[in-house]
């Protein structure tokens, strides 16, 4: 640990933190010091709240972190992940609402807990819950998107509130509409994974919620990562703050050096590397999850549409039917988040298919396995993820996918404290392609999900923040829609006008891919009307004019339109297409066409989902074509 400012109480506290972490306990996770021995002292509530918990010793990081809020310090905590830091800021936050002078009034809010996601939200409100119930007259709201913003002003205007927990776009939502609410006594906010918080374009809104805010208050950012942007809204934010950081001690990779490493990850937890080329990865993946199915594992992939496609995709697979297969991504509604979030946490054993929206911050208990199907867009999330397993001293392992091209990777994440050993393939894991393509020729679902799963991952593969190490330009696109089990390549703009390699790719010529059906009867209904639609409109398109010929026989020259004609033109095709989608919307709205037809007609189930981002303000999302069928964008070569 160690700290930006050297006041005699900091040193004292970290002084006793440093002290108790040399006595450790539960596998180094704890310290030899209890929570009734920190000074300043904690309420009995409090402590009768950690007892009834089973929190007796602290973690380095909440002996460091507690002692500094509680004596009105305001702190930037940088520690490993799983370390304990939600307690770290929920048991001192309490205690200064506790030690507040102002009786708390209906709508006179108190403290605000910030945090990037509506899973991470939820959550540290449960752990709150029993430490603020001991507070009196004191009213807590969870304020996530997704859900409907009346019913939280509704409740706010009728029970009031004191303190809020949430997401920055539905906090700053709220303090936007509601002039009722009065900040003017608030004494704590709380940014917890702070550099998420900007990275996911929060930065308006955290800005214009802290300018809001009384500058006497206390602050606490926390976070496993400190960015130079976070580093920028500590000195905006807080004042004088302390800089707390907790690092776990590594071994030794060679036995005879004594030498003890400082690692970003925790100590229990086992980093490993496979690299293998890209039409192999789905098979080595299905090997490792047959020999596991016993455990409880987590598997991060790059985009949403990637996880829809290997949600429908390993069901279909013989080696892990029966396998409980649980997808997590943004885009999905809150019930089903939550409802997917919740049966995982609850079972034994299974399988997560998520994208990062599960990768910060969440405690899932038991989780033995992570694995990185598809390494992170950002190199910092990679600590992150690793982190829903060896938490709180447990032991865990994680394993990361690389392509050959992409070994600089495990340099890079060693030189940043992360270290990772290699693991051999399987020479016996048995091919599954022809399985996936095998589910594509029988389900045009499938087909579909895959070419957007393909098309979405090479779009994001191109906004890697390690571009050096990820270089688009070097995919061997064949191999990789090998991978992904594809009929046959996409005709994308990537692939056209690039010169990316399509050698190993083996297109189906058993099959016309027009003529492939859904497996759902209804939608397959639906596809059928649609064609016979395109038919007809194809038919009343009246047929192109000769070119029209002078009096002496000569072809009259078609003279270029200017600048001004052409825009003229697209004005009146932009108006067109306005009064057609117009048009669609009304029918819509008395029931002429249902919800999927009016996607189908407005080209919208042609978006593809790109990194999840879960911003209440929506996804990011990557678009084949905004006014065209996907299948019909994306022409098969």
């Amino acid at each position: 640990m160690r700290a930006a400012t050297f006041l005699p109480f900091e040193r004292l506290a970290m002084a006793a933190a440093a002290a108790a972490a040399s006595f450790p306990t539960n596998g180094g996770a704890l310290t030899s010091l209890r929570f009734s021995e920190l000074q300043p002292s904690l309420s009995q509530p409090v402590l009768d709240a950690l007892t009834l918990g089973g929190f007796e010793f602290c973690t380095p990081v909440q002996a460091a972190t507690i002692p500094l809020l509680c004596s009105y310090k305001d702190v930037t905590v940088d520690a490993a992940t799983g370390s304990g830091k939600t307690l770290a800021f929920v048991v001192p936050f309490v205690e200064i609402l506790r030690r507040s002078s102002n009786p708390s009034k209906s709508h006179q809010v108190l403290g605000i807990i910030i945090s990037p996601t509506r899973e991470l939200s939820s959550q540290i409100y449960h752990v709150a819950e029993p430490f603020i119930s001991t507070l009196s007259n004191v009213r807590a709201l969870l304020l996530v998107g997704g859900l409907d913003i009346k019913t939280d002003m509704k409740k706010i205007e009728e029970e009031g509130v004191n303190i809020l927990i949430g997401t920055p776009g539905r906090l700053y939502d709220i303090m936007d509409r509601m002039d009722i609410l009065d900040f003017r006594d608030l004494e704590i906010l709380i940014l917890d994974e702070a550099d998420r918080l900007l990275d996911m374009g929060f930065q308006k809104q955290i800005t214009s919620i802290i300018s809001r805010l009384p500058k006497l208050r206390r602050t606490g950012l926390f976070s496993a990562t400190q960015s130079e942007a976070v580093e920028e809204l500590s000195k905006a934010g807080l004042r004088n703050p302390v800089r707390v950081e907790v690092r776990t001690e590594s071994k030794p990779q060679v036995e005879s050096s004594q030498e003890v490493a400082s690692s970003k990850t925790p100590l229990g937890l086992h980093i490993e590397y496979l690299e293998c080329e890209a039409e192999k990865k789905p098979s080595q993946l299905v090997e490792f999850l047959s020999k596991n199915l016993s455990e409880k594992i987590i598997i991060y992939f790059m985009t949403c549409a990637c996880v829809d496609y290997w949600g429908v995709v390993l069901p279909k697979i013989d080696a892990l039917k029966g396998c409980s297969l649980i997808p997590l991504h943004g885009r999905m509604k809150q019930s089903a988040r939550e409802k997917a979030l919740a049966s995982f946490t609850s079972i034994s054993s299974g399988i997560l298919l998520c994208t990062d929206v599960a990768a910060r911050g969440l405690d899932i208990p038991g989780v033995d396995w992570i694995v990185q199907y598809d390494p992170p867009q950002d190199p910092n999330v990679f600590v992150h993820r690793v982190g829903r397993t060896a938490r709180m001293g447990r032991p865990g392992r994680a394993i990361v996918f690389l392509l050959p091209k992409e070994d600089a990777y495990v340099e890079f994440l060693r030189i940043r404290r992360v270290p990772l050993q290699e693991r051999n393939c399987c020479d016996s894991a048995v091919d599954i392609v022809p399985q996936i393509r095998s589910a594509a020729k029988r389900d045009r679902d499938v087909m579909e999900k895959g070419l957007k799963a393909f098309v979405s991952y090479v779009r994001a593969y191109k906004e890697h923040h390690c571009s050096y190490i990820f270089r688009w330009k070097d995919l061997e696109i064949g191999k990789l829609a090998m991978g992904f089990g594809l009929l046959q390549l996409p005709s994308m703009p990537e692939v056209r006008h690039h010169s990316l390699s399509i050698e190993g790719f083996m297109p189906a010529d058993d099959v016309n891919v027009a003529q492939i059906k859904y497996k759902d009867k209804s939608r397959e209904k639906q596809r059928q009307r649609n064609v016979q639609a395109n038919k007809m409109v194809g038919h009343q398109e009246p047929k192109s004019e000769k070119p029209k010929r002078n009096p002496n026989g000569a072809a009259t020259v078609t003279r270029k339109k200017t600048g001004r004609q052409r825009r003229a033109a697209q004005t009146i095709e932009d108006d067109e297409e306005l009064e057609r989608e117009y048009r669609l919307l009304k029918k819509l709205k008395r029931g002429a066409i249902d919800e999927l037809e009016f996607e189908k007609l407005m080209g919208l189930d042609g978006c593809l989902e790109g990194p999840d981002s879960d911003s209440d303000f929506g996804s990011t999302v990557i678009s084949i074509s905004s006014k065209h069928n996907p299948v019909s964008d994306l022409q098969l070569n």
